[in-house]
Formats: C-alpha cells, sequence, structure tokens
C-alpha cells in the first residue's frame, strides 16, 4: 500500500517525525501537501472532507479506508505493521510511552517562543518568551534529557534494545532540534548526556536514512516547531 501523507508544506514541524520513520523503513507514500498543483487550501479542503473519523489537524496518514492522526497514533500504527516496534505488546507500549514523552517536550519548546496563544507574533509575546526559556533551559531542558539518558544507559545501545525503533528516529529530530534552537545550552548539556548525544549521531549515521537526509526533501529548519532566537538561549 503506497499511503497518503498530510502535513503543512515548507516546514518539518510534527509531520518530520512520520517522515523519519517512512523513510528508515523503506515505506511507499505520497507527500500529498507538497505535490505540483497542491496548496494549503488543498490541505484544509481535504481534512474537511467526510470521513468517519476525521482529523483535527495535520499530521494524519491516509490508509485505504483508515485516516489516522496524531503523530504518535500514526507511529503506533506504522510501527506494529512495517516492524519499527518490537513485536510484542509491552515492547510496542513502551516505545509508544517514549514516542508520548517526546511529544511532551516537542510541545513545551514550541511553548518558549509562543507562551501566550500560537496565534499571536512572537514580538507580542517576546517578554512572556524570555520568562518561559530560562525555565525551558534551566529546569525542562535537563529533566527531560537526564530521564532520555537513564532510558539508553539501562536499556541501550537503542531505546526498545537491540535494533532501533520509531521511537529512536523521534529522539534523534527532538535532539536535532534543540541543537539548532538552543545551541549554547546544548553544547553545555551534550557534555553531560553522551547517550543520548550518541544516539543522535547513530540515526543521523542510518543506511535507510542516507539518501533522504542528503536531499531536498529534508525540510531545513527555521519557522515551525523548533525557532532560534539567540536572545532565547545561554549555555
Amino acid at each position: 500500500m503506497r499511503y497518503e501523507f498530510w502535513y503543512w508544506n515548507g516546514i518539518p514541524g510534527r509531520g518530520e517525525f512520520v517522515r523519519l520513520a517512512l523513510e528508515a523503513g523503506g515505506i511507499p507514500y505520497r507527500e500529498c501537501a507538497r505535490e505540483p498543483g497542491i496548496d494549503t487550501s488543498d490541505l484544509v479542503a481535504d481534512m474537511a472532507a467526510d470521513r468517519d473519523c476525521p482529523p483535527f489537524a495535520p499530521p494524519y496518514l491516509v490508509a485505504g479506508d483508515l485516516t489516522i492522526s496524531q503523530t504518535a497514533n500514526i507511529l503506533l500504527f506504522l510501527g506494529e505493521r512495517h516492524g519499527l516496534a518490537p513485536s510484542d505488546p509491552a515492547g510496542r507500549l513502551w516505545v509508544n510511552q517514549i514516542q508520548l514523552t517526546i511529544a511532551d517536550m516537542v510541545a513545551e519548546a514550541h511553548d518558549v517562543h509562543h507562551p501566550i496563544a500560537p496565534g499571536l507574533y512572537y514580538d507580542e509575546q517576546k517578554t512572556e518568551a524570555l520568562r518561559r526559556a530560562g525555565d525551558f533551559r534551566g529546569q525542562r531542558i535537563p529533566k527531560f534529557l537526564d530521564y532520555f539518558e537513564r532510558v539508553l544507559a539501562r536499556r541501550g545501545p537503542w531505546i526498545a534494545g537491540d535494533r532501533q525503533s520509531y521511537a529512536d528516529l523521534s529522539l534523534y529530530h527532538l535532539v536535532d532540534g534543540l541543537l539548532y534552537a538552543f545551541p549554547r545550552r546544548m553544547a553545555t548539556l551534550a557534555r553531560s548526556h553522551p547517550g543520548v548525544m550518541d544516539l543522535h549521531a547513530r540515526v543521523a549515521g542510518l543506511p535507510e536514512l542516507q539518501a533522504y537526509l542528503g536531499s531536498g526533501r529534508r525540510l531545513p529548519w527555521g519557522d515551525g516547531i523548533f525557532r532560534h532566537y539567540p536572545e532565547l538561549d545561554a549555555e
């Protein structure tokens, strides 16, 4: 089956977690919103189509009669169907647990630069963003990275044990986003989180991902969840 994948064009966003799984798994898919002649209005129209289980927002995946939305939910589906998660129920729940924890941190990273409302510009909430960034750098990034480091120390080299899962791919993307948005803080924290940084390097070197990571289909950082504002970063 060739899946139809929908996400906002032009930003990695939450869609990139799904793309990495599709690419690493060698899974055929259409990036619908990036096809010639398709624009944002087409995505909005597709979301509004008459479905028994409509998506609230992208990303979502169309698999035959199924429409699956929410990043972790899509990855749960792909992981079981395409060998990107353990085959046993406990293992599948475990990688889903990690994915949901990653999703929590992704939401917090976004809220650093938009702490009041996503509909306001950054400059309209800059004072609050500066306060939020201090707590995120000082308390939240270390707390999450400490957890992932502990997981890898116990279960490594991969989150699920002997081979990579979609959770490893997602942790790679999370760390990559943090390195872009908070380079000074991450340079400091990298020294005390060698397991996390080693996993980031291992995923970047996976043979299955080389063609994608070196292509124009891999969208650059910029606007989206992870944004680099120098005033929000510090060691």
